[in-house]
């Protein structure tokens, strides 16, 4: 029987990944919500990903191997080394929550001082460090230790993962 999972993708790839997904015949859900941008001479709209780096797909076992084969798929997300089904209602739920088009935030992991942390995207991506300090709801100043000395920097909380 198939199952929902949620898969890690690279950052800005989602809508990559989907197509490339339904190329292959495999059920997948990209969560997206209508922002609205305000420049100068033009007013535009854009349909960007409710949760950075996340899709959703529907799979049985023999699945799991061509979803992980396919371009800009990071990988699926686990808990103790084992995979998350994420049950049928809370996909639901994102779907009911996005198809009302009410302006949503979906928040990451909150972060507290002294957490440890990854940068998993721009070009920092790859660095380990420990949070500092909190600077509003999309900034933080990490500590990264991983290159030896201690580099104080801000870095967007989406840009984040907690270890």
């Amino acid at each position: 029987e198939p199952k929902w999972f949620a898969v890690y993708t690279r950052y800005k790839s989602e809508k990559v990944v989907q197509r490339l997904l339904q190329n292959k015949k495999i059920e997948s859900y990209l969560p997206l919500q209508r922002v609205t941008r305000r420049y100068t001479r033009k007013i535009k709209h854009h349909d960007i990903p409710l949760i950075s780096c996340y899709i959703f797909v529907k799979i049985v076992r023999a699945e799991y191997v061509p979803v992980l084969e396919t371009e800009n798929v990071v990988k699926f997300i686990r808990f103790n080394k084992n995979l998350i089904a994420i049950p049928e209602d809370e996909i639901n739920i994102i779907r009911r929550v996005v198809g009302e088009g009410i302006e949503v935030e979906a928040d990451p992991n909150i972060f507290k001082e002294g957490d440890w942390v990854e940068v998993v995207g721009g070009k920092l991506t790859g660095l380990k460090g420990r949070m500092v300090e909190k600077q509003g709801k999309k900034q933080m100043v990490i500590d990264l230790e991983s290159i030896g000395y201690s580099l104080r920097m801000n870095v967007d909380v989406s840009l984040l993962r907690k270890l």
